[in-house]
């Protein structure tokens, strides 16, 4: 078995982008008095393991749809290079969706007990997550293909990461925490859009209908900053509202990463933009940490 293109496969670098919406929701139930330990480790298992889901249905989709080429700029992918066969990986993600199921079951009956009324809600949201993160960009009409992706990140990176694993914790839901769940959302919908300027080439010829390729480069880069600015006016916003004061100061490093991001996108080429994606990446993870702190301390 090829161990380390399983390892390339499951694209652990994803993991902070995508454990940055549990952060930010446990942070947030923490502060209101709702935090509870297992709901919280259960809810990262589930993170984790529908996150590599995603991943490995994104590497078997994109190079049966096209997407992943040879004449694709980024890393090269595992279904792409041969290094994985189609079936092997079409069996894995059987694997994991069947895992991200049952961790997710245990998720919400830690939380809600089995059978109470949220229990099924939920359940629903999670099978809802499992196939959206499957039909991203593999199966007979990829969402993704469409145009849809940076519409689904923000919504599953943001309102139902951060508002579900919120409403994991309270069982019920406090409409200011949409601020941060927007904030998260952006940054998480950047990370995909720098990706997509970098492979806004094999996309086209794919058919891959991203922001880059309906709108060109530079308005892309437009976007970008905008959706920087829109987190950190929506979380800022949520810390003046709680009335942090001075705290505010502990977030305010994670504040300037995100310029520098936005500059560095802006001026660097699409081959050698994948630095910028992992930059912003461990910088919405420490974005979320610093506002936790300015929130709890």
């Amino acid at each position: 078995m090829p161990v380390k293109a399983w390892i390339s496969a499951l694209r652990l670098r994803t993991l902070p982008l995508a454990l940055s919406s549990i952060l930010m929701g446990s942070i947030l139930a923490a502060a209101h008095g709702y935090f509870s330990w297992p709901v919280f480790g259960w809810a990262v298992l589930t993170t984790i393991l529908l996150q590599i889901l995603s991943n490995l249905a994104n590497d078997y989709g994109d190079t049966h749809h096209g997407a992943d080429s040879h004449q694709r700029i980024g890393p090269q992918r595992a279904v792409q290079s041969g290094a994985i066969t189609p079936q092997a990986m079409q069996r894995a993600i059987v694997l994991f969706a069947f895992l991200s199921l049952l961790a997710g079951l245990q998720l919400i009956s830690t939380a809600f007990g089995w059978g109470s009324r949220y229990f099924y809600l939920f359940l629903g949201l999670g099978l809802i997550s499992i196939a959206a993160a499957y039909t991203y960009t593999a199966g007979a009409r990829p969402y993704g293909y469409a145009g849809l992706g940076d519409l689904a990140v923000l919504l599953f990176f943001g309102l139902v990461g951060v508002g579900g694993s919120y409403f994991l914790f309270s069982q019920h839901f406090d409409w200011p925490v949409l601020a941060p769940a927007v904030a998260v959302g952006a940054l998480a919908t950047g990370v995909l859009n720098i990706n997509n300027l970098r492979d806004a080439l094999s996309d086209r010829q794919a058919g891959k209908r991203t922001i880059p390729v309906r709108w060109g480069h530079r308005a892309a880069i437009v976007y970008h900053i905008a959706l920087l600015l829109t987190a950190i006016i929506a979380a800022g916003g949520y810390l003046w509202y709680s009335g942090v004061g001075s705290n505010v100061l502990w977030w305010l490093p994670a504040v300037g990463l995100l310029v520098v991001n936005g500059i560095r996108v802006a001026r660097t080429r699409p081959e050698q933009l994948d630095p910028n994606l992992r930059q912003l990446a461990m910088a919405t993870l420490l974005f979320v940490l610093l506002f936790g702190v300015a929130l709890l301390v």
